[in-house]
């Protein structure tokens, strides 16, 4: 290890479905946070851990700052907005195959309240003919003075590494926060659960995706290494917990099957998963339900 060592915090914000948790798991090199095609798919701050010889990145993977309709949803954006206070840089995310919007315009307001550098990021350019690059640096140039401006691919890893050495010239000397073998600091709980929504976001549609919350009630490695996991996927409604569990159950088999192999691969163990669909009315806007499945405003 080199003599001087560098480390820091660094905030991953956007509008919701910019490719976020994408370009963190292509970081960390394995998936931490979940991924799907609705918007705001992240609820939490995720810290995702970045190490090399010289370095350690702690990414924030923040939900998107949208406009709120919930209980649910304004935490979401306080967590979001908070993360600016607590970190190093920040990485501002846009997907350069849409046009810049007022979500864009109000994110980058939020941005100049803040002393900390901003990478604009230019994400999904596998998307757009290199020569249409330059104008949406142009417009967005005209916003904000960016400490630096990276086009990349999440989703195909292209310039991420540069994206990284540019990154850890602004980070300060700093300590190694978290073992170098460590790429989150949730617990695996919280990953399981994640990935159980996750599965749910990808196979079910209309209001189902936002309806659900996933808590992991049980979880212990049995005698011979298998890890026991019992789960509940919370809905707000009874026809929700229908569609969630499927004609014979065939709907949370499958959400079963997929949540579990992804466990399998994270955990390095056999998985035997057991859920169970319970109905919480109108959860989203019950603070002491908020509270007991993890959302507090702290």
């Amino acid at each position: 290890m080199k003599d001087t060592f560098k480390s820091g915090f660094v905030a991953i914000v956007g509008r919701p479905n910019v490719g976020k948790s994408t370009l963190m798991n292509q970081v960390i090199g394995q998936k931490i946070a979940i991924m799907s095609d609705k918007p705001q798919t992240t609820r939490n701050k995720i810290h995702g851990v970045y190490t090399t010889d010289e370095a350690q990145i702690v990414f924030l993977d923040t939900p998107g700052i949208h406009k709120p309709n919930s209980k649910l949803g304004d935490y979401m954006v306080k967590s979001a907005q908070s993360a600016l206070s607590e970190v190093e840089a920040v990485l501002f995310l846009t997907d350069v195959s849409e046009e810049l919007g007022g979500g864009d315009r109000y994110i980058i307001e939020q941005l100049k309240k803040i002393d900390t550098p901003v990478f604009l990021v230019l994400n999904k350019i596998d998307k757009v003919h290199p020569e249409e690059l330059l104008p949406i640096i142009e417009k967005f140039s005209k916003l904000h003075s960016f400490a630096e401006i990276v086009p990349v691919s999440a989703i195909h890893g292209s310039n991420v590494s540069a994206l990284l050495e540019t990154l850890t010239r602004y980070l300060p000397e700093g300590p190694m926060y978290y073992p170098a073998d460590q790429v989150t600091d949730h617990p695996e709980q919280f990953v399981c659960a994640e990935l159980i929504r996750e599965k749910i976001l990808q196979l079910t549609r209309e209001e189902i995706p936002h309806s659900i919350a996933v808590e992991i009630e049980s979880m212990g490695t049995q005698d011979n290494g298998v890890v026991q996991i019992g789960a509940v996927i919370y809905v707000e409604r009874s026809s929700q917990k229908g569609i969630v569990i499927g004609k014979n159950g065939a709907m949370l088999k499958e959400i079963g099957k997929l949540a579990r192999q992804d466990m399998e691969r994270l955990l390095g163990s056999k998985i035997f998963l057991e859920l169970w669909v319970k109905v919480k009315e109108d959860w989203r806007n019950r603070e002491s339900v908020l509270k007991s499945l993890g959302f507090r405003h702290d």
